[in-house]
C-alpha cells in the first residue's frame, strides 16, 4: 500500500492501473457535478408530492450547493490527513445512502436533511479525486492529461445533470434521480482499495478543529448572500450576510496564519503561481456561471423552449468542450508557455461573450455558438491552472490545495450570476417601460403576467421583456468580456512557464514555476 510517507519512486510515469483508476475516479465526480443540476426537472413532482412550503422549495434545492461549498475546505484538509482512499470511501458510502434517503423521502424535511448529507458527500469526494490524481500521476505531462480529462467531466456533468433528470422523471418517479448514484458509488466502494494506492501527509499535525466552523461561518454566508442577490435584490439580509462573512473570513485567515498546525497551511501560497491560479481559476468559474444565468434563461423564456428541449440544446456546447482541455494540453506539453495558453482561453472565452453581443430575440445558433465558445475558453483556463497550482503545492497538501481551488470556483460561480445578472436585471428594469410591477421584477414574471392578458397585450409585453432581457444580456456581456480581457492581461503578466518534465518524471521538489532544462 502506498502513502506519502515513503519516498516516490524515480520511476513516477503511470501506467494501465493508474489510468484504470483514474476511470474509476470520474464516476463520483461525474455524480456529484450532476447533482447541482438533477432538480431541474424533479422539483414539479416533489412539489405534487412532498408539498413543500416556498422556503422549503428553495432549500432542497440550495442545501446541497450550500454544504459542499462550506465543507470542501475541511474534507480536503481532513483528507491530507486521514489518507485520501480512505476519505473517499467514506464519502461514497454516504453520499450512496443520503441517495437512498432522498430517493424515498417522504416530507420536505426529510428530503432537505437528505440532500445535506449529499452535500457532505460531495464535499469529501471533490477535493478527494483531485488530489489523488495529483498523487496518482506525479509525471508531469501524464497529470497535465490526467488534470484535462477532470475538467472535462466535472464541466459536462453539470450539464448532463438536468438532461438526466428529464428523462428519468418523464419515465420514472422523481426518485430515480437519486437512485441513479446508486450503481457508481457501489462500484467505487468495490474498486477503489483494489486500485487505488492510500496518500496522506506523513507529518500532518493536529488537526484544528475551531478553523471548522471559522470555515463554514466565512463561506456559507458569503455564498448564501451573494447567490441571492440576483434573483431578490440587495436587500440589508443579504448584505448582513455578506458583511458576517468577510468578517469570520478574516478570523479563518487569522487563525490559519497563527495556529501552530493550520488546517489551511499559508505555506501553500508562497508556492510561486499557487495564489495567482487560485486567484484567474475563480475569475473563469465567474464568467462560466455568469454566461448559465443568461443562456439558461433564453433558451426556456426567450426562446419558448421546455425545459427539457433547452436542457438538450444546452448540451450542444459540450462538443466544443471536448476538445479544449486535450489541445490546451498539447500545447503545454510542446512548449509553449503556459501564461500565453491561460491567456489564450480568458480571450477565447471573452470571445463567446462577444457572440452573446449579437444576439437578437431568436438567435438559438448564435447562443449555442457564445456558450461553446466561452465553456471551451473555461476549460481550458480551468485544466491549466488546475495542473499548475496542483503542481506548486506539495503533494502531501493536494487535498487541501484542490478544496482552495474548489471553493474559488464556487465563490466565481456565485459572484458571476450575482454580478452579471443584476447588471441584467438593471438593464431589464430600464428598458421594460410601464408594465406590471412583477412583469417588470423579471422576464419570469413578464412570463406569468402575460397568460392573465389579453392576447394582442400578453404578446406586446411578451416582445416588450424579451426585448428588455436580451439587452440586459448584451450590457452583462459586455461587462463579463472586460473582465475576461482584463484577466487575459494579468495571466500573461503574472504566469511564469511551467516547469519543464524532468527525464525521470519525478515531480520538483520545490514549487519553482521558471522553466528548467532536463
Amino acid at each position: 500500500m502506498a502513502n506519502m510517507t515513503n519516498t516516490p519512486s524515480t520511476n513516477s510515469r503511470a501506467g494501465r492501473r493508474e489510468w484504470t483508476a483514474l476511470a474509476v475516479l470520474m464516476l463520483p465526480l461525474l455524480l456529484v457535478s450532476m447533482d447541482v443540476s438533477v432538480l431541474y426537472f424533479a422539483i414539479p413532482s416533489i412539489s405534487a408530492d412532498l408539498e413543500p412550503t416556498g422556503t422549503q422549495q428553495l432549500w432542497i434545492f440550495d442545501i446541497y450547493a450550500f454544504v459542499l461549498a462550506g465543507l470542501l475546505m475541511t474534507m480536503g484538509a481532513l483528507g491530507d490527513r486521514i489518507g485520501r482512499r480512505k476519505l473517499l470511501l467514506i464519502g461514497a458510502a454516504a453520499f450512496g445512502a443520503a441517495s437512498v434517503g432522498a430517493a424515498y423521502a417522504n416530507s420536505a424535511e426529510m428530503l432537505i436533511a437528505a440532500r445535506a448529507v449529499l452535500g457532505i458527500g460531495g464535499a469529501t469526494l471533490m477535493p478527494t479525486t483531485m488530489a489523488l490524481v495529483r498523487n496518482m500521476f506525479r509525471d508531469d505531462k501524464q497529470r497535465a492529461t490526467a488534470i484535462g480529462i477532470w475538467s472535462g467531466v466535472m464541466t459536462g456533468g453539470i450539464a448532463l445533470g438536468s438532461v438526466m433528470s428529464g428523462i428519468l422523471v418523464e419515465h420514472f418517479w422523481w426518485g430515480s434521480v437519486f437512485l441513479v448514484n446508486l450503481p457508481a458509488m457501489a462500484l467505487l466502494l468495490l474498486l477503489a482499495p483494489v486500485l487505488l494506492p492510500e496518500f496522506k501527509d506523513p507529518k500532518p499535525g493536529r488537526f484544528d478543529f475551531l478553523s471548522v466552523p471559522l470555515s463554514m461561518a466565512a463561506v456559507l454566508p458569503l455564498v448564501y448572500g451573494i447567490k441571492e442577490i440576483p434573483s431578490e435584490g440587495i436587500e440589508p439580509a443579504y448584505v448582513a450576510s455578506i458583511l458576517a462573512g468577510l468578517v469570520f473570513g478574516v478570523l479563518f485567515v487569522r487563525r490559519q496564519r497563527t495556529v501552530a498546525s493550520p488546517m489551511i497551511s499559508p505555506a501553500l501560497f508562497r508556492g510561486r503561481g499557487f495564489g495567482p491560479a487560485v486567484a484567474l481559476n475563480l475569475v473563469s468559474a465567474f464568467a462560466m456561471m455568469g454566461s448559465a444565468y443568461f443562456t439558461t434563461q433564453y433558451l426556456q423564456a426567450v426562446l419558448g423552449k421546455s425545459a427539457l428541449e433547452a436542457a438538450l440544446w444546452a448540451l450542444a456546447p459540450t462538443v466544443f468542450i471536448g476538445f479544449a482541455a486535450p489541445v490546451a494540453t498539447v500545447l503545454v506539453q510542446r512548449g509553449v508557455n503556459r501564461g500565453t495558453v491561460v491567456t489564450v482561453g480568458f480571450l477565447t472565452s471573452a470571445c463567446g461573450y462577444g457572440l452573446l453581443t449579437l444576439t437578437g430575440t431568436d438567435s438559438l445558433w448564435t447562443v449555442l455558438a457564445g456558450a461553446g465558445v466561452l465553456a471551451s475558453g473555461a476549460v481550458i483556463v480551468g485544466s491549466q491552472l488546475t495542473d499548475l497550482a496542483l503542481g506548486a503545492a506539495p503533494a502531501e497538501q493536494a487535498g487541501a490545495a484542490s478544496s482552495l481551488l474548489e471553493t474559488g470556483q464556487e465563490f466565481g460561480g456565485a459572484l458571476g450570476m450575482a454580478v452579471l445578472g443584476s447588471i441584467g436585471t438593471a438593464v431589464y428594469r430600464g428598458e421594460i417601460g410601464d408594465a406590471p410591477a412583477e412583469a417588470r421584477e423579471t422576464l419570469g414574471g413578464a412570463l406569468a403576467v402575460a397568460r392573465h392578458l389579453p392576447v394582442r397585450a400578453g404578446d406586446a409585453l411578451l416582445a416588450s421583456a424579451r426585448e428588455a432581457f436580451t439587452s440586459g444580456m448584451h450590457v452583462a456581456a459586455v461587462a463579463g468580456a472586460v473582465v475576461l480581457v482584463g484577466a487575459a492581461v494579468l495571466a500573461l503578466r503574472g504566469l511564469l512557464p511551467h516547469p519543464a518534465p524532468s527525464r525521470t518524471g519525478a515531480p520538483p521538489q520545490t514549487p519553482v514555476l521558471k522553466r528548467r532544462t532536463g
